[in-house]
């Protein structure tokens, strides 16, 4: 017996998962976007296997409902859903980055007799759009579900049978747990970047050579600045409560280093320094949120044709790569060329490869 998906929604996020649910056995995979090029672009590059016109018919035969559309786009999707004609034992979920708001509406569906459980895939590109979208994007990433209270279990296994094949490590949490924490690791950085930059910006109108001191380490503190302003917009507004509590937390934190800033001492700051250092280095690799880019550094010499040199040795051995940049003014480091790749598979190739090679120094982060 077939068993029909039906992908709403085919950015980068919708698309991605219906390509994974494609190799699910005995799946076909429906989809369905307000835009008609999008829906002309997933058919033409096998997204899914069926584009729909009409959703709410293809509602009616899904036994599973996705929706890889932004938090409030599900919102009014799932109050619209409720006059729909549905199986009597589907199973919806949501992509969503935020997940109070969206479990409050599921669990109105919940009262009709329609199983709703909450998702996220924490992982993403530096690229969007149904043309972006990977089998094996979230291969690696958390992907949180967050079920309501009391959820049927055989329904929560169903839906955890379809996105295994996404290759993600599936966990379960409630929604406060899962708010809380991608503010902790996601919204309050995204916030924090965007100010960091903001400052920046400040400066410069008084010190016009800062921004072209900016392309090493501040660039990279602060690239998750450059994500969709109106994605975060709503992020703000539906996990502002979260937020709140998470800038309270980092003014006491700046309060402690404007203390020890007023009261100097060597060993104090050394340590604040270690700690830091200690607690990074052992964050993981391939967990992030949203996206994660696995860079490789290498310490170029400096003559005509070595970025094309290193490039043409990942060519010959088929090593894919995302972007390519040269670090040419940072505090710690000069002339350094950032590869970035898509997983730490291909970065750990890239680095067998030019190691076989060269003798070029190079380091991971």
């Amino acid at each position: 017996m077939t068993r029909n998906v039906l992908v709403i929604g085919l950015g980068l996020i919708g698309g991605s998962i219906a390509l994974s649910c494609q190799k699910a056995p005995n799946t076909k995979v429906y989809g369905f976007d307000l835009y008609e090029k999008t829906r002309q672009q997933a058919l033409e590059l096998n997204i899914v296997q069926e584009v729909v016109e009409d959703v709410i018919e293809a509602a009616s035969i899904a036994d599973v409902i996705i929706f890889g559309t932004p938090v409030n786009a599900t919102l009014e999707w799932l109050e619209k859903m409720k006059q729909w004609q549905l199986k009597q034992n589907v199973i919806v979920t949501d992509t969503g980055s935020t997940k109070g708001l969206i479990m409050k509406k599921g669990a109105e569906l919940g009262e009709m007799g329609i199983t709703f459980i909450g998702g996220h895939p924490m992982a993403g590109s530096h690229k969007s759009g149904v043309q972006a979208a990977k089998a094996h994007l979230f291969e690696n990433a958390y992907y949180m579900l967050t079920p309501l209270k009391d959820e049927n279990e055989e329904k929560v296994k169903v839906l955890e049978d379809l996105l295994k094949f996404t290759l993600a490590k599936l966990v379960r949490v409630n929604a406060s747990e899962h708010d809380h924490m991608t503010a902790v690791v996601s919204h309050f950085p995204h916030i924090v970047a965007a100010s960091l930059v903001h400052q920046l910006d400040s400066e410069q109108q008084v010190y016009p050579m800062t921004s072209m001191l900016a392309a090493g380490g501040f660039r990279d503190v602060t690239r998750i600045a450059s994500s969709n302003p109106l994605m975060w917009k709503d992020i703000v507004l539906q996990n502002r409560d979260e937020l709140l509590c998470q800038l309270n937390a980092w003014q006491n934190e700046m309060d402690r280093v404007k203390s020890i800033l007023l009261n100097p001492n060597e060993e104090t700051i050394e340590q604040y320094f270690a700690v830091a250092k200690e607690v990074r280095d052992k964050l993981p690799f391939n967990t992030g949120a949203f996206y994660t880019t696995y860079d490789l550094y290498v310490d170029i010499p400096d003559y005509p044709g070595v970025i094309s040199e290193l490039t043409g040795y990942l060519a010959e051995e088929h090593i894919s790569i995302t972007n390519i940049r040269v670090v040419e003014a940072r505090e710690d480091v000069f002339g350094i060329l950032v590869i970035s790749f898509q997983n730490a598979e291909d970065r750990e190739k890239a680095f067998n490869c030019i190691s076989k090679r060269t003798k070029y120094e190079m380091y991971m982060s």
